[in-house]
């Protein structure tokens, strides 16, 4: 009696106890897993798609879509702005299979990310020049987009990565403009004398150099060096006659 007791407490513990999950893709073969991942891309439901190309590499490691989940991985924890994952992804995806033929997209890919990763969580409040945005993380993707640029010059993405790089460029030009006239509120001439050289070596052909050659005539004025300032004055007639002070 004490024993039917016993196995009676048992099952209604057993009973009462927490339930497990049923995983709804336990049978399914690697094909039905993948197009539920991308499915789930497709519509927008980035977390689980990722889970789910995850899970697929994790049961299914070689072939084709184990492959291509970690490219499509990479672009789902994009979309999702997991942005150190996603490069983490890409960067694994490029070291893996270097020849792939869809290795392109994996450095265009790489490139968008690094494009939208110099922002912050302010700007979900304040809308901020991208010439604000992290220096360091704007050349990373013009970078990305030259070597893709180099590397695959028959790429489909070729295009959109050359007018990203010209977007890219303009926009650092005018970080470092901003840099200038920041100085030259502080009357540091040196600097900005420094700073628009540097302007006018990088970015020829950016919206930036009629001011910059202006502030860099007015730090060479302000340092007395005649000369270079003459120079600065002459190249102003000479390409800018409508801007100059």
């Amino acid at each position: 009696m004490r024993i039917a007791i016993i196995i009676a407490i048992g099952i209604l513990i057993t009973a009462c106890g927490p339930v497990k999950e049923v995983d709804e893709t336990a049978d399914w073969s690697v094909e039905k897993l993948y197009n539920s991942a991308r499915s789930h891309l497709d519509d927008g439901q980035y977390l689980t798609a990722i889970e789910r190309f995850e899970l697929l590499e994790s049961r299914f490691p070689f072939g084709k879509f184990a492959t291509q989940s970690q490219l499509d991985v990479a672009y789902a924890y994009y979309k999702f702005e997991e942005h150190e994952s996603a490069l983490a992804a890409v960067e694994r995806f490029i070291k893996l299979n270097p020849r792939h033929e869809a290795v392109d997209y994996a450095y265009y890919l790489r490139g968008l990310v690094n494009f939208g990763r110099g922002g912050s969580i302010l700007d979900a409040v304040h809308d901020r020049d991208i010439s604000d945005y992290d220096r360091t993380v704007l050349l990373k993707s013009y970078d990305d987009f030259k070597l893709l640029v180099r590397r695959f010059p028959d790429s489909r993405y070729v295009a959109d990565s050359r007018q990203r790089m010209v977007y890219l460029r303009e926009h650092l030009a005018r970080g470092d403009l901003k840099v200038a006239q920041y100085y030259a509120s502080r009357s540091a001439w040196v600097a900005v004398a420094s700073r628009t050289k540097s302007i006018l070596l990088n970015y020829q052909g950016t919206s930036v150099i009629p001011v910059a050659l202006e502030i860099q005539l007015q730090a060479y004025q302000k340092l007395g060096l005649t000369e270079l300032a003459d120079d600065t004055r002459r190249i102003i007639e000479l390409n800018y006659a409508n801007s100059s002070s």
